[in-house]
């Protein structure tokens, strides 16, 4: 999401709706969550972890509480959904522990090296390959060499049966976040159009192309799929 205004659907009203709208689906959260960070366990004890698309906080609050010396630099283009995450931090009394940068990843200023990243359902916003690749490559020039990224998207084979299966699936638990029913048909048409919804392998070749050995599928939650991966030793 490089370089592009921010949705008119992520404005004031959504973001002050968000978290209660996807209450009901926060088992799913938590099982990333949970996760994610077994898989950044053993990073130092003051790592750094640059949040993209961080929407309203929902990762940084969970990592801030669960590892007490991270610091934390929350990237999000929405400013009410940053404003919210935000309010959050200061809540949970973590903002000591944490930059906000509204905006995108190639406004972000400078800085030491990352150890670890997370991209959770953004990078399927961005529907050319290329651009995609080239998201995930500016994520990887931010971390060290072999620092980790978690990436969570929606991906699938759009054009197989079993897609269309699991789509019904996937629409029933939209009906969960009160999602009207012609929002709901909308789905239909959109995924895989609007939305970048692609075949696993694909996905996981454009996060190792973008500067990423071999990802690691780790968790499937319905039609949402979640890597790891590591940065190579050098980004192309």
């Amino acid at each position: 999401m490089q370089g592009q205004e921010p949705p008119a659907a992520f404005g004031k009203e959504h973001a002050a709706a968000y978290d209660e709208r996807f209450a009901k689906l926060a088992p799913m959260r938590d099982a990333l969550h949970l996760l994610t960070g077994a898989v950044f366990a053993d990073l130092p004890a003051a790592a750094r972890i640059l949040c993209v698309g961080a929407g309203t906080g929902h990762e940084l609050i969970y990592f801030a509480r669960k590892f007490p010396q991270w610091h934390f630099t929350a990237v999000e283009p929405s400013a009410p959904m940053l404003e919210v995450c935000r309010r959050k931090a200061e809540e949970c009394g973590v903002t000591f522990r944490c930059d906000f940068h509204e905006g995108y990843l190639d406004s972000l200023p400078p800085s030491a090296a990352f150890d670890a990243a997370t991209s959770l359902l953004v990078s399927q916003f961005i529907l050319a390959p290329d651009a995609r690749a080239g998201f995930f490559r500016a994520i990887a020039e931010r971390l060290r060499p072999g620092g980790y990224l978690v990436s969570a998207d929606l991906a699938s084979d759009t054009a197989s049966p079993t897609y269309q299966s699991l789509l019904e699936v996937w629409i029933r638990l939209m009906r969960e976040t009160g999602s009207a029913p012609e929002q709901l048909e909308k789905m239909r048409v959109t995924y895989g159009r609007d939305v970048a919804v692609l075949p696993v392998e694909q996905v996981s070749s454009i996060i190792a192309s973008g500067g990423f050995e071999t990802p690691v599928l780790f968790l499937q939650t319905c039609l949402i799929h979640a890597w790891y991966a590591q940065r190579t030793p050098t980004v192309a």
